[in-house]
């Protein structure tokens, strides 16, 4: 059966915490502004991206402590593509076209919902770095885009 840890626990749920708070940070820039997917959205993806990934490495690692590794060869990068296949479905529902018009709606939304799930990862893999400065840059990104916008 699988080890019982409580300080890989409240490590993985430390990282699922500061997931949830990086990409909060962006959800509530998406508030601000009344996109679909705002604060809880993007706090749930960062933080279930985090979760799903820290859950797949402890299965991995108990597939090779039982010898398991021989009949079934986990993979990380599958439970990576998982998420952002999953990611990817939801944010192609936020995405709408209007009729009789070329434009595009809420592609940024759907762009920043998978860069969430991106964070997630990175805070799962303890790149704590990466992940805080990729949110400093999606902020930044949204920041400029708008004001550029608006000169426009």
């Amino acid at each position: 059966m699988f080890n019982f840890d409580w300080h890989e626990e409240l490590i993985i749920f430390m990282n699922v915490a500061i997931a949830a708070i990086l990409t909060g940070l962006i959800g509530w820039e998406r508030e601000v502004k009344d996109k679909p997917a705002g604060f809880r959205t993007n706090m749930i993806v960062g933080a279930s991206s985090a979760l799903i990934l820290s859950l797949g490495e402890i299965l991995i690692n108990h597939y090779i402590q039982n010898g398991l590794n021989n009949v079934i060869q986990p993979d990380p990068t599958r439970i990576i593509e998982a998420i952002i296949l999953g990611i990817s479905f939801i944010g192609a529902g936020t995405i709408l076209k209007a009729n009789g018009d070329s434009k595009v709606y809420y592609l940024t939304t759907a762009a920043t919902v998978l860069f969430a799930a991106g964070i997630g990862i990175a805070v799962a893999l303890q790149q704590y770095v990466l992940a805080v400065a990729a949110t400093v840059l999606l902020l930044i990104i949204n920041k400029v885009a708008n004001l550029l916008k608006k000169k426009v």
